[in-house]
């Protein structure tokens, strides 16, 4: 069967804790951020999952739930009697995740989340989510460990790769070198300033990222600024649009009618990815 193009939408989000401008607590503002932009895939950072008490205290779990996606919850570090880290949403069905620490001695624990995504039955798309330090030095030797071979160049990857999220780095440092030689960047514009997306209200800064393979071919690429946003989090997501060669016969752009069922903080274990 011939292949056909489809569309794929993906964004990135250092959603703070659900911590805005307010100082107010709500993922339930997140989740109507997110169902503004309506991606197929979504990178969340800075996510806190408790897994008991109220159910808005689990964050992952409560995200993915309202928005009726699978997802995978990569615990980094304790935090306030639950685990903090990184978030992967998708429509689409997950073969696999893992999490791979990219810590350094000194610094704050940190982590990068893969996930195997099955976008048809011959195609797998690996999507990693990295939040990377504050350090300049840090963040040096964190570039080195995602583009080594248990990361991102690893022999058993063969479907296309997207790396995205809160690099912390707003210049061309050698984290971002070191990316480019394996993956390209996403920017459709000359003006740099287009990609700001920190502080939300006024972005001076652009710490997050999209790289992908070159299978993917990206059609869009913004900020996401509308009220909610600019109020849930101290950051504005970033969407971009590709496109992807597929075989016509098994697209699977309705998986999310497979979506994960409603969960509670008690099965949260089966949904977390260790380091």
């Amino acid at each position: 069967m011939s292949p056909e193009s489809h569309n794929l939408r993906v964004a990135t989000y250092n959603v703070h804790k659900c911590r805005g401008l307010d100082r107010r607590v709500r993922p339930d503002r997140i989740v109507e951020v997110l169902r503004e932009i309506d991606a197929d895939i979504v990178a969340l950072q800075e996510v806190v999952s408790v897994g008991s008490g109220p159910r808005a205290e689990n964050q992952s779990a409560f995200i993915a739930e309202e928005l009726g996606l699978h997802f995978r919850f990569g615990s980094n570090r304790p935090l306030d009697g639950g685990a903090y880290g990184n978030v992967l949403l998708s429509r689409f069905p997950m073969r696999a995740a893992r999490n791979y620490s990219v810590s350094v001695s000194g610094r704050e624990p940190r982590g990068c989340l893969r996930a195997d995504i099955e976008l048809n039955e011959s195609t797998v798309l690996h999507v990693f989510n990295v939040h990377l330090g504050t350090a300049f030095l840090e963040r040096r030797a964190q570039g080195k460990m995602l583009v080594g071979p248990e990361i991102l160049t690893s022999d058993d990857f063969e479907g296309p790769r997207i790396l995205l999220g809160d690099f912390n780095e707003w210049t061309r440092g050698l984290t971002s070198r070191l990316l480019t030689r394996h993956l390209t960047k996403a920017d459709l514009r000359e003006d740099t300033r287009w990609g700001r997306t920190y502080p939300g209200v006024l972005p001076l800064l652009d710490l997050d990222h999209v790289y992908h393979d070159a299978a993917l071919e990206i059609e869009e690429f913004r900020p996401h600024r509308s009220r909610t946003a600019l109020v849930a989090s101290d950051h504005l997501p970033l969407v971009a649009n590709f496109r992807l060669e597929l075989p016509s016969d098994s697209w699977t752009s309705s998986a999310c009618s497979s979506a994960a069922p409603r969960t509670t903080g008690t099965t949260l274990l089966s949904e977390e990815v260790s380091a």
